[in-house]
């Protein structure tokens, strides 16, 4: 018997990947998945994700926006998880993508 892994299960591994401090975006995950035009799709699987057990504060819009906050227990709960691992923001609130964003590996 064959196990096929879900595109969801596909997106919560690569999330997982994410180091604390860094974050990602929802088209580079996309991308990593050969599916670049999924992007909202994986927005849609980080909004039923458990968040006890995947990272998805660690995934932001390309300019770095927090597009993914309003899932979260409370507005502000994403952006301090973030602040909490060392994540900085500029000043219109986005993350400082510069510094922190993370790149997959080739495998």
């Amino acid at each position: 018997m064959t196990t096929c892994r879900t595109f969801y299960e596909k997106v919560y591994e690569l999330v997982r990947l994410i180091p604390a401090g860094k974050v990602s975006t929802y088209g580079i995950i996309a991308e990593q998945l050969s599916v670049r035009s999924a992007a909202r799709m994986v927005g849609w699987a980080l909004n039923k994700a458990d968040l006890e057990k995947v990272p998805a504060h660690r995934v932001v819009n390309r300019n770095g926006d927090l597009t993914g906050k309003g899932h979260f227990f409370t507005p502000d709960t994403m952006r301090r998880m973030l602040e909490t691992e060392g994540v900085t923001f500029r000043p219109d609130g986005s993350v400082n993508l510069e510094r922190h964003l993370f790149r997959f590996t080739p495998s």
